[in-house]
């Protein structure tokens, strides 16, 4: 999976200009016929680490399970347990 994301980004950078272009010229049949992965809304977010779509942290770039487990284990510094 973290393989066709990175499949998917690389065809978004590649595709940016001219989706860009053809979107102010208003020419949408032309965006019609650029591949559908090239869109940046097939785009997901996902951990770095463990490549898990769900609960992804922004912040962090890792999903919530990984930051959870990082934490008990005292890598990211700052960050008490709560009540979980």
């Amino acid at each position: 999976m973290k393989a066709r994301e990175v499949k998917r980004q690389k065809l978004v950078e590649k595709y940016a200009e001219k989706r860009k272009a053809l979107k102010e010229a208003g020419e949408f049949e032309a965006l019609q016929k650029l591949p559908k992965n090239a869109s940046p809304v097939r785009l997901h977010n996902r951990c770095k680490l463990t490549g898990r779509p769900r609960g992804y942290m922004r912040q962090f770039g890792i999903s919530r399970v990984t930051f959870r487990e990082m934490a008990n284990q005292g890598l990211i510094p700052g960050v008490k347990k709560a009540s979980w």
